[in-house]
């Protein structure tokens, strides 16, 4: 499975930057060795539903330390017995524009 999330704290009197703690939170799932990716919006890792679960809920539970509330966003691609998706999916988008560019490239 794939979990695209995004964690932030709220009920803080610091600045209202949440880079700290999402710092913290990307730490917790880099260090699971898990596949990941993470971009300005989201992080997504890849694994199985207990181990991505796990890594998701202790992100959590690390922003949890800079605020007095946490926002959780949680979006998940569940397709049992396939493994790479996190890294697949993206070659395949990009071949297939590849494929239409050449194809509107050849017609002109």
């Amino acid at each position: 499975m794939i979990v695209a999330f995004s964690v932030s704290p709220s009920g803080s009197s610091s600045s209202d930057s949440v880079h700290e703690a999402v710092a913290a939170a990307v730490r917790v799932v880099r260090e699971s060795g898990l596949p990941n990716h993470t971009s300005s919006m989201f992080t997504e890792i890849e694994g199985e539903w207990d181990e991505v679960m796990d890594v998701v809920k202790r992100a959590t539970e690390a922003v949890g330390r800079y605020g007095t509330r946490v926002s959780l966003v949680l979006k998940a691609d569940i397709r049992p017995g396939h493994t790479g998706e996190l890294t697949g999916k993206v070659e395949r988008l990009e071949a297939a524009i590849d494929r239409q560019a050449g194809g509107e490239n050849s017609a002109q």
